[in-house]
């Protein structure tokens, strides 16, 4: 965001900040703060694909596609093809998004980018009923590897799914045992799958307190502290400023 005055800068960064802070639990507020970071700094590179991602975060894929191929155009960077490809899934245009799986963007990837769009193309398979292609490829050095990466629980956890779904439950039940063993921060609901493959019921032991009563109800001062706390009462004002200056030197290396 060097192109920006101070000020303007600031409060672009403010906005970004806020996109990731809500992205995961509030998709719809993490939009509306990437729109307003759009209309202050349509030509800001970092800014198109943080909107395309709260866009995509919405299931809104025709914006999402926009925004990424904006941000492709403006620095040139392959990263997004997989996600790009994801979209074109999201459309209904599985065939577009093996299209893409082949396409020479997909050699100029990491190997972490190589796995994503792995996993995008055995989803289009999927969406398209070929099942046993999907299989295949998933079918990888980096699924075979006993080496955990950050993309191993995923790529496991879509490999035991496809398995149960072509109806090879013993290979399914192994590999979400294996996605489970690799899934160290809780990714994926590997382990709850397994549980439910060996027919294990869980039973919510905090659902009343020992008298009887139901915990779900907070006490009236809990309430409002949580509300006061809520992630709707976020402002883009509250943002602390050492985030900003984060987000504003990553944003600058993207410009």
């Amino acid at each position: 965001m060097l192109s920006l005055p101070k000020g303007l800068a600031e409060e672009v960064a403010k906005n970004l900040v806020m996109v990731a802070r809500l992205i995961d639990e509030e998709p719809e507020s993490a939009y509306a703060y990437s729109r307003v970071a759009l209309r202050l700094a349509s030509r800001v590179a970092a800014v198109r694909e943080a909107a395309g991602f709260a866009a995509y975060a919405n299931q809104k894929y025709s914006e999402a596609l926009a925004e990424f191929r904006a941000a492709r155009r403006m620095t040139g960077n392959v990263d997004l093809w997989p996600v790009m490809a994801d979209c074109e899934r999201g459309l209904g245009r599985p065939e577009k998004a093996l299209d893409m799986a082949g396409a020479p963007e997909v050699h100029k990837l990491d190997k972490a980018g190589q796995v994503e769009m792995r996993l995008v193309a055995a989803g289009a398979r999927r969406d398209m009923d070929q099942l046993d292609a999907a299989i295949v490829t998933l079918q990888s050095p980096e699924l075979a590897s006993n080496s955990v990466q950050p993309w191993t629980a995923r790529l496991r956890y879509a490999y035991a799914d496809a398995l149960l779904a072509a109806g090879r439950e013993g290979e399914a039940r192994e590999w979400f045992a294996k996605a489970v063993e690799a899934d160290k921060d809780g990714s994926t609901d590997a382990s709850d799958r397994l549980a439910e493959m060996d027919g294990v019921e869980f039973v919510d032991a905090l659902g009343e307190d020992e008298s009887g009563h139901d915990t779900d109800e907070a006490p009236q001062s809990v309430s409002a502290v949580a509300d006061a706390t809520d992630a709707e009462d976020l402002d883009a004002e509250d943002v602390d400023g050492e985030d900003v200056e984060d987000v504003k030197d990553v944003v600058d290396g993207k410009d």
